[in-house]
């Protein structure tokens, strides 16, 4: 057959007698001219590629895209090219029909579709290179085109060809769209003016694009890269290379930052407000709040959601189409010939063609798709903008918040914290499941309409069991979220006690606790599992539903069909609404968790509008700037210049009333001295309306230092948040004078902080950032300045200890310091703020002696009075007086007397007289103290926690991966292939950890579950496929056979379902329940050396978020991917089954499958960890904030802390909007695939098909692919990063433990060991790991028994390590300890360590009974305990309390002063009749009171025992029987006090000397 382009079977095909435009050929010819002209201009300026040279504008990204009309163009193309795929199809299949070839009918369609790719191409690289004047060639084309369909259409309309004739239809649309392109492109030339007008219009890109750090390019790429995700390529690529970091993922664009979004809310949420204002008792709404600043993107995206909804259908009728055409031509196979001068075909035949359908499927499943994607991508977009919003507003009214609310417990910082954590996440997720609540309804109807049309009355039984199973899921997803609930309660109360546990390891291991510590854990960890239990089984009872209940749908379907209906099934029908029915139960389970999101999300809008209208803090006058000036500033520039608006006005012409005589009381010399603040006859209160402070009428002189003295609790400290205005202002009123201009050279640069107050709070407040920044606070460094701040509170020893200088993290996720060390950096911030005032706040409470000496000598009288600053010092030492320039004294709320010393030693004699006692008692105190005790005592503990890095290191290889990276040397290839491995050895581990029956169990039964589900669909094809071939001979038995076998294979899956979903649950809670109890095991045996190495924050981490995932997390995810794998390779091995050529197109497909997860996994791995590691800091920022709250409003910082919240919100989910876009580009991939996968098994079964059932069959798993492809990757990536957590757990589970059994069986010990008291210590060595040098030397000792020791030396000296040996806490490697004629190192740990005493330097108590804090086995009688308490000196205070032994202790023993709790540590020791006690500088932390009952106990209660004591007072140890002197872990002087005292050079004698 020869080609012809009008064909060669009829001689009148070139005759134009009747006209040359009356040849149908000729204008179709004539319609090639365009394309092909457009093509031959615009390939040469494609490959030349000159236009993007001379770009305008330099800009970074090439993604700019400003011509008008940029968006229809795109859509236009689109539909131009599916018009023009039509019109090829339409041109094949009517060319099929033909004698021979006609190319006229189709060449000029496909010469269309090429010349629409290159315009669109062309036109991209245009706009994207700025060169608009290239424009004209597209302009040209489009006349053209538009002129040459113009004329085929009036041709068609003069042969009076019916409209019904599909070429009509396309001619005409075409014409239509050619028109549309054409008035985009004049317009484009009226708007930007680049042709025909003399001044073309400037364009500037926008400022996202001109600023390089904007990596999120959604909002700015064309269409189809924001459909198919493009433009995220690089990123993905590039995680393979190396890992994503924040400087990869870069700024959030302008509009979606925090700031932004909360200025939109903000406006919405104020006009709710002024709506309801005249109306006292309703409240503003949040929600229409919310509908007016985001509802635009909502209603976008669910019209996204609808279009892919209804194009979801064209899956089943495509299908049915199908196979309805594949039965019929199989059964009568002529077709017709046609003449060719009645070419035309009409609608209803093109789409009768089987490849058209096709084709039709393909593009509706990716058009599907795509809609799907943008529609979720939207409403992720809206949903972290609005969190954005909602964070920046929670931010702002906690700023504003009044104190009184805090402290009065009607807002804890816990529901500040769960505001932040749960309540925006839960809207947040409220908004992205949103278009569901309305797009569902709509797919239910038209699935059930659909279903009824395929198979009348017996699709509604199906429909009905699918509608009335539903609200059972709504049952178990309610069920679902109580037992998450009660889990989190008992998950809570473990870790309190985990937490506990880790605080006071030493002391249960030597007191050889750890056992019934260890089972209480146990207990409750138990009560978790059976929460657990439940949440499993409601888990899998879920996913049971989800599997069963289209079972169930579709076999009463069938079987109703088959016995109410004649006709036998057809193929067509069966698997059309098999497919229908997949599509109608995935809104019905949705529904029920979108039904719970929105309850949830109902509750935390209420919570969140109870918080919003909360009372705020009191605007006085001179808290004049509104923080909306301080927020516009905050767009510019950091917090610093908000200062310069004047916050506290001043009020001058107020002090002018004011009484003169009371100001000649100061010193004369200073008369223009006002006084900065006076209060008026105030009266304040904690918001409660009873006054705290009362009559209160007070001034603070400038420049000068006042103190405030008073008793605990007569209103010091509240006087001073008076001031400050934290409290509630009943009457009165406090003035800020203004200070001239003139005062010091420094007030040029101080002017701008003037009106800010450095503020130390009693109760020492931290930022989570180094030690610096807490120190400077925002201020500029200077280096001199810091330096000298540093000094006068001594903080430099303590700086030096630590790791990284002053550059190390304090606070929760740093180091934790001790109370002074955390106190001292607070006083240092107020020092070296720059401003004019500084309120210190009982400075000196956690200093000892020394260093509160220092600090007054160097801080505050050097310091700060050679600034002339003023002081306001509120103090219980008593001997500081002497140094005021102006004394406040306080008593229950009111002002006692005020003045100079000197005016109070005249006027108030007594008071004089009271407070003179006080002060030479202080000073007593004083002498006695002059060893730097808790200093020392704090630096050691800080060295302690910090210098063990040797071993810290060997925790930190956990991830071998990331040490490999670290290597510089190591080549890039190996890098690469970690990162790209899946963790199989940790999910072995993990897998194994459940049991190896439950294992083979779940595989088993996973397996078999597909195989009958499989086998269903199998013999439905079967079934239906047969009743066509035979004859109706014996159609009943035949029936009742095929619907019995039906019926039993889908019970089968039923059961299976069940049983496959229950078994995964079990075996990931027998698998939890493993790990975590070899985990709990291991680390209570763990050395001591291994808590004082890692931090305490990686160990509870393992207890909480590693647990959490292990328990919850791990099972739904791999039962997901099991299922959903498994489906996946069913499906592709039944489309092979029927159609073997489909496996020849699935290689390219699934090497294309295989990069696509490999890019994918690594990505997403780096941005879910991202995700996570920016979610920590916000959250720590908000709590941070709500605790320091007075401090940040004292400093007037709140500009600066806004702007720290929108950076760290904006970091926070720029990492999220990267992590949801990729989960797009995935799924918008996958889904791709998916399509594809369907087009090869439809092509291929049409070919090649056996039977039309399956063809159906094929079909309909094609379809199913696409649904579960991306699942398979998307739970691949999230298994990796759950494999984490099993990984670090199993870290800790490598780790040696102590060796607990001794050569000795604990029978042999004799009961009441160690009688005596006697030891000996013979040539002891001493270190704490093998690898570490000797802390001891050999150290040789005597002790008699009944002796009482002393132990001295400086500090590192060996004397800890001494107490420790006889705990065998530390490894003795060389000597050995005899008590009483056993050496130690032969006993059992637990037999030693339950039978010695010691009383450790800090008091450690458990929360529980006093009763459990003193015996925790329960082994001692009441009168044991009485006893023990009374030589304590405690009985009388414990009686008082309520319920006596059994009075509660709250955790760490808070609610007991520290001398108490060292007491009941006394208590403990004695309670245990040990013959032998330790007191490690038991008497570091207390006062001399409770240091001398300490004493006296000693002295006679232990009278027969022996005591060792070691000492950091030597004067505690003067009356002792023996001291030993250490030093650098050699024993030095060993005698009685009084032979060392006597030889006069001796260390010892220097000691004393110090002491004294």
């Amino acid at each position: 057959m020869r080609l012809a382009f009008c064909g060669n079977d009829n001689a009148s095909a070139y005759n134009i007698s009747a006209g040359v435009l009356r040849n149908v050929c000729f204008v179709d010819a004539l319609n090639l001219v365009p394309h092909v002209f457009l093509l031959f201009i615009t390939f040469p300026i494609l490959f030349i590629g000159w236009g993007s040279q001379s770009s305008k504008v330099q800009i970074h990204h090439n993604t700019w895209l400003h011509f008008p009309g940029h968006n229809l163009r795109w859509i236009l193309t689109f539909t131009l090219l599916f018009v023009h795929v039509c019109e090829i199809a339409e041109g094949i299949v009517s060319d099929t029909q033909m004698k021979s070839r006609h190319l006229h009918l189709f060449l000029p369609a496909i010469m269309g579709f090429v010349a629409a790719t290159v315009s669109i191409v062309y036109y991209h690289n245009i706009e994207t290179s700025n060169f608009p004047k290239l424009l004209l060639a597209l302009f040209l084309y489009w006349i053209m085109a538009f002129i040459t369909k113009t004329i085929k259409l009036v041709r068609y309309c003069q042969d009076g060809v019916p409209f019904s004739q599909l070429r009509f239809c396309i001619t005409g649309i075409l014409v239509i769209l050619y028109g549309l392109l054409m008035a985009v492109e004049i317009n484009v030339i009226r708007v930007r003016r680049y042709v025909f007008f003399m001044n073309p219009q400037k364009v500037k890109p926008p400022e996202d694009l001109q600023d390089l750090g904007v990596r999120f390019l959604q909002p700015f790429v064309n269409l189809l890269s924001k459909a198919t995700y493009w433009w995220m390529n690089t990123l993905i690529i590039s995680a393979h290379k190396k890992p994503v970091d924040l400087k990869a993922i870069g700024k959030l664009p302008i509009a979606m930052r925090a700031l932004t979004n909360y200025v939109c809310l903000k406006e919405a949420y104020e006009e709710q407000k002024n709506k309801v204002a005249n109306q006292p008792n309703r409240s503003p709404s949040i929600w229409l709040a919310m509908y007016s600043a985001f509802g635009r993107p909502i209603l976008l995206s669910s019209t996204f959601r609808y279009l892919a909804d209804l194009l979801g259908f064209a899956g089943p009728l495509c299908i049915s189409g199908i196979v309805q055409g594949f039965q019929n031509t199989t059964s009568h196979t002529n077709t017709t010939e046609k003449d060719s001068s009645n070419s035309y075909l009409s609608s209803e035949e093109f789409l009768r063609n089987v490849y058209v359908l096709a084709v039709l499927l393909f593009l509706a499943l990716i058009l599907q798709r795509t809609f799907l994607q943008a529609s979720y991508y939207v409403t992720t977009e809206t949903g972290i903008n609005l969190r954005g919003a909602l964070l920046a507003m929670i931010y702002n009214k906690i700023l504003r918040l009044s104190t009184s609310n805090l402290s009065m417990g009607e807002m804890t910082l816990g529901q500040i914290n769960n505001l932040v954590a749960i309540e925006t996440n839960q809207l947040m997720w409220f908004l992205f499941l949103c278009p569901n609540l309305w797009a569902m309804p709509v797919q239910i109807i038209m699935g059930v309409i659909l279903l009824y049309n395929l198979l009348g009355v017996s699709a509604l039984v199906g429909a009905a069991v699918i509608v009335l199973l539903a609200p059972i899921q709504y049952f178990i997803a309610t069920k679902l979220a109580e037992a998450q609930k009660s889990t989190l309660d008992y998950s809570t109360e473990r870790l309190k006690k985990t937490n506990e546990i880790l605080k006071g390891i030493k002391l249960l291991k030597l007191y050889a606790w750890e056992h019934i510590f260890c089972t209480s854990v146990e207990e409750t960890r138990m009560k978790e599992l059976t929460s657990l239990k439940t949440f499993a089984l409601h888990t899998s009872l879920s996913i049971f539903m989800n599997a069963a209940i289209p079972i169930a749908a579709v076999l009463a379907t069938f079987v109703t069909y088959a016995y109410t209906n004649d006709k036998p099934l057809q193929p067509a029908q069966a698997f059309a609404s098999l497919s229908l029915f997949h599509i109608l139960v995935t809104p019905l389970f949705l529904l029920s968790t979108v039904v719970r999101f929105a309850v949830k999300a109902i509750i935390s809008v209420q919570k969140l509008n109870e918080f919003l209208l909360s009372d705020e803090i009191g605007d006085d006058s001179w808290r004049g700037g509104d923080s909306s000036v301080a927020y516009e500033s905050c767009k510019k520039h950091t917090g610093l210049h908000t200062k310069a608006i004047n916050r506290r006005q001043p009020l001058r012409y107020q002090l002018e009333s004011y009484e003169q005589p009371t100001r000649k009381l100061t010193r004369p010399v200073e008369i223009d001295d006002v006084a900065i603040k006076v209060v008026t006859n105030g009266y304040f209160s904690w918001g409660s309306g009873l006054a705290t402070l009362s009559n209160i009428n007070i001034r603070i002189p400038t420049g000068q230092m006042t103190m405030i003295v008073g008793q605990v609790g007569c209103g010091k400290s509240s006087l001073l948040l008076a001031i400050l205005g934290e409290m509630q202002t009943l009457e009165g009123r406090v003035h800020w004078s203004n200070v001239n201009e003139t005062e010091s050279s420094f007030e040029a640069s101080r002017s701008r902080n003037r009106y800010s107050v450095a503020y130390a709070a009693q109760k020492p407040w931290l930022l989570n950032a180094t030690v610096e920044e807490n120190i400077i606070f925002g201020s500029p460094f200077n280096k001199q300045r810091y330096k000298a701040v540093t000094d006068a509170c001594s903080l430099q020893p303590d700086i030096d200890l630590l790791p990284f200088g002053d550059q190390t993290e304090i606070g929760e996720r740093g180091i934790n310091l001790s109370g002074g060390q955390r106190q001292r950096i607070c006083v240092a911030r107020a020092l070296y703020q720059n401003t004019s005032i500084v309120f210190l706040d009982d400075p000196f409470s956690a200093l000892d002696i020394h260093l509160s000496d220092h600090l007054m000598q160097e801080g505050i009288l050097k310091f700060l009075q050679e600034d002339k600053r003023t002081l306001v010092l509120v103090t219980h030492k008593l001997q500081y007086l002497p140094h005021a320039d102006w004394i406040i004294a306080m008593k229950d709320g009111m002002v006692l007397r005020e003045g100079t010393l000197k005016d109070i030693q005249t006027n108030d004699i007594e008071l004089y007289e009271h407070w003179k006692t006080l002060m030479n008692r202080q000073d007593q105190e004083l002498e006695k103290d002059m060893e730097a005790d808790q200093t020392t005592l704090e630096r050691k503990t800080l060295r302690r926690a910090m210098y063990p890095r040797e071993s810290k290191s060997q925790l930190e290889d956990e991830d071998e991966e990331e040490e490999e990276e670290e290597d510089e040397d190591d080549n890039m290839s190996t890098v690469l292939r970690l990162r790209t491995k899946m963790p199989w050895k940790t999910c072995w581990r993990y897998l194994t950890s459940g049991g190896f029956f439950l294992l083979f169990l779940m595989i088993f039964s996973k397996l078999l579950k597909h195989s009958v589900i499989v086998a269903i669909d199998y013999w439905l094809a079967t079934w239906t496929s047969m009743d066509n071939s035979k004859e109706f001979r014996n159609a009943d038995d035949d029936k009742t056979y095929h619907v019995a076998v039906f019926s039993i294979l889908s019970g089968a899956g039923i059961v299976l379902c069940l049983i496959t979903s229950l078994t995964v649950e079990w075996m990931g809670l027998t698998a939890a329940k493993n790990l975590h109890h070899n985990l709990l095991n291991k680390i209570i045996l763990g050395p001591i050396r291994f808590f004082d190495t890692t931090p305490l924050g990686l160990i509870l981490n393992r207890f909480s978020a590693d647990t959490n995932i292990i328990d919850q997390h791990i099972p739904p995810t791999l039962e997901s991917l099991t299922r959903s794998t498994l489906l996946c390779l069913s499906a592709i091995g039944m489309i092979s089954y029927a159609t073997p050529w489909f496996l020849v197109a699935l290689v390219p497909l699934g090497i294309a499958f295989y990069f696509i997860q490999k890019y994918f996994r690594v990505a997403s791995k780096d941005l879910q960890e991202l995700d996570d590691s920016t979610q920590l800091p916000l959250l720590c920022h908000f709590s941070e904030t709500a605790e320091g709250l007075t401090t940040i409003r004292a400093f007037r910082h709140e500009a600066r802390f806004k702007q720290r919240m929108l950076e760290l919100t904006d970091t926070n989910n720029i990492a999220y909007l990267f992590l949801s876009a990729a989960n797009r580009w995935l799924e918008v991939r996958t889904d791709y695939l998916g399509a594809c996968i369907v087009l090869t098994a439809a092509v291929t079964s049409i070919t090649e098909g056996l039977n039309s059932g399956f063809v159906g069959l094929g079909l309909l798993y094609a379809l199913t692919i696409t649904n579960y492809l991306n699942w398979v990757v998307r739970n691949l990536a999230d298994l990796e990063v759950q494999m984490g957590a099993v990984k670090k757990v199993h870290s800790f589970l490598n780790m040696e433990s102590e060796n607990y059994d001794g050569y000795l069986d604990p029978s042999q010990v004799p009961k009441d060991w160690p009688q005596e008291g006697e030891i000996k210590i013979e040539n002891l060595c001493v270190r704490y790991e093998n690898n570490l040098k000797p802390v001891l030397k050999h150290v040789k000792a005597y002790i008699k028994p009944g002796q009482k020791v002393g132990i001295c030396g400086r500090t590192g000296s060996g004397k800890s390590s001494l107490s420790l040996a006889f705990f065998r806490m530390v490894d003795i490697f060389d000597g050995r300890i005899v008590i009483d004629g056993i050496d130690i190192s032969k006993l059992p740990l637990q037999t030693l360590r339950s039978r010695l005493s010691i009383i450790l330097q800090d008091p450690i108590l458990f929360s529980g009974s006093i009763r459990f804090n003193l015996d925790p086995e329960c082994k001692c009688t009441d009168d044991r305990l009485w006893e023990a308490l009374e030589i304590a000196q405690l009985k009388n205070m414990v009686k008082s309390l309520p319920g006596g032994l059994d009075a509660m202790v709250t955790e760490g023993g808070e609610n007991f002063s520290v001398g108490q709790r060292q007491l009941f540590c006394l208590a403990r020791a004695f309670v245990r009749k040990s013959s032998i006690l330790i007191m490690d500088e038991a008497t570091a932390s207390i006062d001399m009171a409770t240091e001398n009952i300490l004493q006296k106990v000693v002295m006679t209660a232990f009278a027969d025992r022996t005591v060792v004591t070691i000492a950091h007072r030597v004067h505690t140890i003067l009356t002792a029987d023996l001291v030993i002197v250490m030093k650098r872990g050699n024993i030095l002087e060993y005698d009685t006090p009084e032979n060392l005292l006597s030889q006069e050079d001796g260390i010892f004698a220097s000691f004393v000397r110090a002491d004294m």
